[in-house]
């Protein structure tokens, strides 16, 4: 006989339906499974054949093939148990075919007979529901991921024996959700308790506004960490669309439980001794990696010169696209990488440069601020430089804005620049492309020719005079002011030319 159950496989953050198909003929004894399967998907056959000797179903000495089409999809992850379960029981003649009719199934299966969540549940069932089907047999851990999803019928079973139960008497088991530790992102923290520091505050209220690269360089203690920590406080709620994007990255990591009213921007801060893969997604279960974590938020770089140097270059691709392409050997995924870039360093390696507590020699430290590559540097808009807070600024009353009303002025920024590119492919003054810059960075006569000036002064590429013009409209949006000014200019110009005056101090 010959069945077919629908279940899905994961291609970057979107889904793939997938049909099982079984078929059980005479011939040499044998249980084969074809159709561009990973390692995980051909150790099925063996979890399969245990598991239906021990709800009682032996399979017989005949030739069982299942093919999971379409063949030049590669098939990875843990779902298809259940499903290549179900269609071999369908195909012995041990179950009704026309039950399983437009259902889809998906979940793993211990030996016991449990069934185990699966990663990228979301995703699946929002393609699933796309193609027409209204229905899903899923494992109850999973069923969270299935409230997010309208138009569909979620039924969760935590055994195969619930799932042949409903299926031949149409009694639908337990739905409690298993306790599962709930997604709770970890508090913001407000710019309230950073005492002192106004210039680095200036600089995030500018990055939030504009979605533009930070970097901070200075002693230890001095409050980098801090700030960075700051920073997600006065970005804008998720829009829905964004919301849903996060939701689809987490359900791939395999993060089951989720607080939709409640996700919020993520912050991402992986230590200084992550790999390249990690940053970039792949590996063997082909996950998102950090850059795609931080989607919609921030990526914060702690200690950036500790970095290696393939890490570091993993970023460049993201910083200018938006995305990732992770291409291995057996697979080609594309993953989005849409992210606040923030880094931080100290500006030598002991991290007192230029003080006289500074032990470092100067090739020393041109060595340790080689470790960045000048075309990663030029990616960074913004540049700042952290001072030691004095005494007083800790001890004082602080009179410094909270993150509520940094965020308001950012989220007015942001409705403007929303409305001004309303036709343009892009959001953010940041993403705004050298086509029509002139035309949404108009500058007057006066205007121009001091940007000539500070292009020749500064030595500036064509790069770095695009960053200031975007720089600088995003200022003028904080203002409220219609046309880019020459104190605009100024101001973007003064944080583009510190990291110039910084490298070049180090000789």
């Amino acid at each position: 006989m010959f069945s077919q159950i629908k279940c899905g496989t994961i291609r970057g953050l979107k889904a793939t339906m997938v049909t099982v198909e079984a078929d059980v003929s005479d011939g040499l004894p044998a249980f084969d499974m074809v159709g561009s399967l990973s390692g995980e998907v051909k150790e099925c056959r063996e979890r399969v054949r245990t598991v239906l000797n021990t709800v009682g179903y032996t399979l017989p000495a005949r030739h069982i093939t299942v093919n999971l089409s379409p063949a030049d999809v590669r098939k990875s992850g843990n779902g298809f148990d259940l499903p290549v379960a179900c269609s071999v029981l369908c195909a012995l003649g041990s179950a009704n075919a026309q039950k399983f009719a437009g259902i889809f199934i998906c979940g793993e299966l211990r030996l016991s007979g449990e069934v185990l969540p699966v990663r990228g549940m979301l995703p699946m069932l929002l393609e699933a529901r796309d193609n027409g089907i209204r229905k899903c047999i899923i494992p109850r851990e999973n069923l969270c991921e299935a409230m997010l999803v309208p138009d569909i019928e979620a039924i969760g079973v935590a055994s195969f024996s619930e799932l042949l139960d409903y299926i031949n008497t149409g009694r639908i088991p337990d739905q409690g959700m298993s306790e599962t530790a709930e997604l709770n992102e970890d508090s913001y923290m407000d710019f309230k308790e950073l005492h002192g520091q106004r210039i680095p505050r200036r600089a995030c209220e500018i990055a939030a506004a504009g979605m533009h690269n930070l970097l901070m360089y200075g002693p230890p203690g001095a409050g980098k960490s801090m700030i960075a920590k700051c920073l997600p406080s006065i970005l804008p709620p998720l829009t829905e669309s964004e919301k849903l994007e996060l939701m689809k990255i987490y359900s791939i990591c395999g993060r089951l439980r989720f607080s939709y009213d409640n996700i919020r921007r993520p912050f991402r801060s992986p230590h200084h001794t992550v790999t390249a893969v990690a940053m970039s997604g792949g590996g063997n279960s082909v996950v998102p990696g950090e850059i795609t974590m931080a989607h919609n938020g921030v990526l914060f770089l702690d200690e950036l010169p500790e970095f290696r140097r393939d890490v570091l270059e993993v970023l460049r691709q993201p910083l200018e696209e938006g995305k990732i392409n992770v291409v291995r050997n057996r697979y080609q995924e594309e993953y989005p990488a849409e992210f606040l870039f923030v880094a931080a360093m100290n500006p030598c390696r002991c991290g007192y440069y230029p003080s006289p507590k500074c032990i470092c020699s100067a090739p020393s430290i041109q060595h340790y601020l080689s470790r960045i590559s000048q075309p990663l540097l030029d990616r960074f808009d913004l540049c700042v430089q952290t001072k030691r807070v004095d005494f007083t600024e800790l001890m004082g009353e602080s009179d410094d804005e909270p993150s509520e009303q940094i965020r308001e002025r950012v989220i007015m920024a942001l409705e403007i620049q929303k409305e001004r590119y309303a036709d343009e492919s892009f959001t953010f003054n940041s993403q705004v492309t050298s086509r029509v810059i002139e035309e949404y960075c108009r500058l007057s006569a006066e205007t121009k020719e001091y940007m000539k000036q500070l292009f020749v002064a500064e030595e500036l590429t064509a790069r770095g005079y695009y960053k200031i013009l975007k720089v600088a409209r995003t200022i003028a949006d904080l203002a409220g002011e219609k046309d880019v000014t020459r104190s605009h200019i100024a101001e973007a110009g003064y944080f583009r030319s510190l990291d110039r005056r910084f490298w070049e101090v180090r000789g």
